[in-house]
């Protein structure tokens, strides 16, 4: 697989193979919220009602392959100017700029997608620093460190918040597909 190559698309259940391999996967879930799917059949149903249902939930692919996710969660009534950003990739995909890609090419469309939408945010546990880089390298502002913020697989975590406005320098296409 070619990594310079990386597409967002909606799931699909023909996705299941691929999904397992990284969903499956205790490394690439430890920072999510959902735990690592170790049944087939529980992974079609959270294809099924969650990714295909989600109004903007697409797969990380490479050469049309699931590789990870990357979802955007707005607000809703007053807060729809605000919304989330979250993702996760196959370890055998991390440290090659393909996450860092994944959110540039988000970052291009989410605006247009959700036009009330005027900041994206995302919430990073302390010690991820990988992640951290991520955001950074798309152009995400540190905000600061939320002590003590949440409760993730039986711990509390600090969190740092980055943050994108609409009104910041965007992305152009030539940088996503450096």
């Amino acid at each position: 697989m070619d990594s310079s190559i990386v597409t967002l698309r909606p799931f699909k259940l023909t996705d299941i193979d691929d999904f397992m391999l990284w969903a499956g996967d205790d490394q690439v879930t430890r920072s999510l919220r959902w735990k690592t799917f170790t049944s087939k059949e529980e992974a079609l149903t959270f294809i099924k009602d969650v990714c295909i249902t989600h109004p903007w939930r697409r797969s990380i692919c490479i050469d049309d392959r699931s590789i990870g996710f990357i979802s955007i969660f707005q607000g809703s009534g007053d807060d729809r100017c605000r919304a989330d950003i979250g993702y996760g990739i196959a370890v055998k995909h991390w440290g090659q700029g393909v996450t860092t890609k994944a959110v540039k090419m988000a970052l291009s469309e989410v605006f247009k997608d959700f036009p009330e939408l005027v900041r994206l945010q995302a919430y990073v546990d302390v010690e991820n620093k990988a992640s951290q880089r991520v955001l950074e390298k798309a152009g995400f502002s540190r905000e600061g460190l939320l002590r003590k913020y949440s409760y993730l697989k039986g711990q509390i975590k600090d969190l740092i918040v980055y943050s994108f406005l609409s009104t910041d320098p965007h992305v152009v296409d030539s940088e996503i597909h450096e």
